[in-house]
């Protein structure tokens, strides 16, 4: 069953797209896995506390993007393979990086710069992973 306990919402962003992301980047990071099972619409939006609408919405980007398959009142179930991951790692970073380039670009600084920004927080990283 995939679990939204970490699931949290943020400001300025439609639930539903969240909750698509939430799944995505799951995906992506082998966190949800081929034939994880999904709650219902009604249970997810209970524990999440929003309306059962916005669930449906959700879960129909997710099913005409194919990581999901539904039946009429069958559970539904994530339907993910390596390609298909690849597809979604790359279309992320892709708007990841393209968010991260404009903000960067908007406090005014250089590329030089900005890549020495990117390069030490890189760094960190891997540190904060080693402890």
């Amino acid at each position: 069953m995939v679990d939204f306990s970490s699931f949290k919402t943020e400001a300025g962003m439609p639930i539903y797209l969240q909750i698509l992301y939430f799944i995505e980047r799951g995906a992506v990071a082998g966190t949800i896995a081929d034939g994880d099972e999904l709650p219902s619409r009604r249970v997810l939006s209970a524990l999440l506390g929003i309306n059962p609408n916005t669930v449906q919405k959700a879960f129909r980007l997710l099913e005409e993007e194919g990581l999901i398959e539904s039946r009429s009142g069958a559970k539904s179930f994530m339907t993910l393979d390596a390609d298909k991951i690849s597809e979604l790692r790359v279309s992320l970073l892709t708007a990841d990086i393209r968010g991260l380039t404009g903000a960067l670009k908007r406090t005014g600084i250089d590329k030089a710069e900005a890549l020495r920004l990117i390069d030490r927080f890189w760094d960190e990283e891997a540190r904060d992973e080693e402890v």
